[in-house]
């Protein structure tokens, strides 16, 4: 048993400088703007927006004309019979060939269409909106996840501290209890106990350790750098804003949330649909014009070759005067298609005031609870040390002694967790109000 204890203990004291050795100390900004460089979803999710940016063009709207090239060469070699009506001799021809050479550039441009093309460079504008606000919202989520990591991770170095207090705090018992067992004042039974709760303790701490790795992998990851880099975070301990005004924060949520401005967005693309549509009641104006050119080689005939070149123009008005009722049904389509963009924005919105309310209930009790436990941790403090300064002069067993650290551990970890919860909740209120940007400050 004892030799277990010596392995316990030596594996955690030897883990620990490993664990601690040159660590960079890192703040959440420093982290935040490492990810925002490095991470590779935002770097997809940015390249995405440029090809929105890139495709705002007058030529991908239909402003421009197209202009074609092409030329060609083309070899036919023909076999005739050719026989006279009063049945003279039989005129034939064999293997006569004829090269065709041409070139030429022709030009053709929509003049008019309804104004469809005004509407297409409308519409492309509105990508490249929704594109930046994709990005922005993939900016905000992340900065929502990265500080929520970072803060577990500071919570989980907190908790780390507490265990290895804990661990203090039995070894501590452990050597009172060996020195009076030696003396013959307290029995094998009671060294025996201190020894399982001295172990137990120190198995906690050790897996603590490992909680701890992989909060700080899961941040790498995130940062976009290696998941082996070793730091540690430069708080020591879990603030969080108390003066958060709901008030402004529901305003905000509901004019600047970007879910919302997306849901907006996309009923404003179902109008330009709309109008994309009934511009098909319109007639149609087209320009096409070119220059062409064409050389001919004959190996038989009257000719020996011949060439014709010049340009050539046209103007194409039409109209469409019946579609099977297609055109009718498509824009009825499209009305339906925008009340009920409306109708997401108002379930949208409403949405939003439901989950803003229970997060702001939760934030709010959440502080009352962390005051609570605040007052809780010091009431076990002060009970512990009454108890130990009882344990020491042999007034209180070992059991109550236990029941004692046990009561002051618990207090400490609730008052982490309702401390890391309040961030929690003050973390989604910023993003769903689009105030995610102020961590980064």
């Amino acid at each position: 048993m004892f030799k277990r204890i010596i392995i316990i203990g030596l594996f955690t004291f030897l883990l620990l400088p490993t664990l601690l050795l040159s660590q960079e100390v890192m703040t959440l900004q420093d982290c935040l703007r490492k990810g925002l460089e490095n991470n590779y979803d935002l770097q997809i999710t940015r390249n995405e927006a440029l090809i929105s940016d890139n495709n705002v063009t007058l030529g991908n709207a239909g402003y421009l004309p197209s202009v074609s090239l092409s030329s060609g060469y083309n070899q036919r070699i023909s076999n005739s019979d050719q026989f006279t009506r009063d049945g003279g001799e039989t005129v034939q021809t064999r293997n006569a060939s004829t090269g065709t050479t041409d070139a030429g550039i022709n030009l053709n441009w929509t003049l008019f269409e309804g104004f469809r093309v005004q509407t297409n460079y409308k519409r492309l504008q509105e990508l490249q909106s929704i594109g930046e606000l994709n990005s922005r919202l993939a900016i905000e989520n992340f900065i929502a996840n990265l500080t929520a990591e970072y803060y577990n991770y500071v919570q989980q170095l907190l908790r780390l501290n507490n265990l290895k207090y804990a661990v203090a705090l039995s070894k501590e018992r452990l050597r009172i209890v060996e020195a009076r067992y030696q003396v013959g004042s307290l029995s094998r039974l009671d060294l025996q106990q201190a020894r399982v709760y001295f172990n137990a303790d120190s198995s906690q701490l050790i897996q603590q350790y490992e909680i701890l790795h992989r909060s700080r992998i899961m941040l790498n990851e995130m940062m976009g750098g290696d998941v082996d880099y070793i730091f540690t975070a430069q708080d020591s301990t879990i603030l969080f804003d108390a003066s958060l005004s709901k008030e402004q924060l529901l305003d905000a949520t509901l004019n600047y949330n970007t879910g919302l401005l997306l849901t907006e967005k996309n009923k404003l693309l179902s109008e330009l649909e709309l109008k994309n549509l009934q511009s098909r009641k319109y007639p149609y104006l087209r320009l096409n014009g070119g220059y062409g050119f064409t050389h001919y080689d004959y190996s038989s005939g009257t000719f020996d070759r011949q060439r014709t070149w010049g340009p050539t123009f046209g103007v194409t008005l039409g109209y469409t005067l019946f579609d099977g009722f297609n055109r009718k049904r498509e824009q009825q389509n499209a009305k339906i298609t925008i009340q009920n963009r409306e109708l997401q924005i108002e379930q949208r919105k409403l949405a939003l005031q439901s989950d803003f309310a229970n997060m702001w209930i939760a934030y709010q009790n959440n502080m009352e609870l962390t005051i609570l436990e605040t007052e809780s941790l010091e009431n076990a403090e002060l009970n512990y040390e009454i108890a130990m300064e009882r344990y020491k002069i042999g007034d209180l067993s070992g059991l109550e002694l236990r029941e004692a650290q046990n009561s002051l551990l618990e207090a400490e970890q609730r008052l982490l967790t309702a401390q890391y919860n309040t961030k929690m909740y003050e973390i989604s209120l910023l993003q769903i109000s689009g105030k995610i940007g102020k961590y980064l400050e």
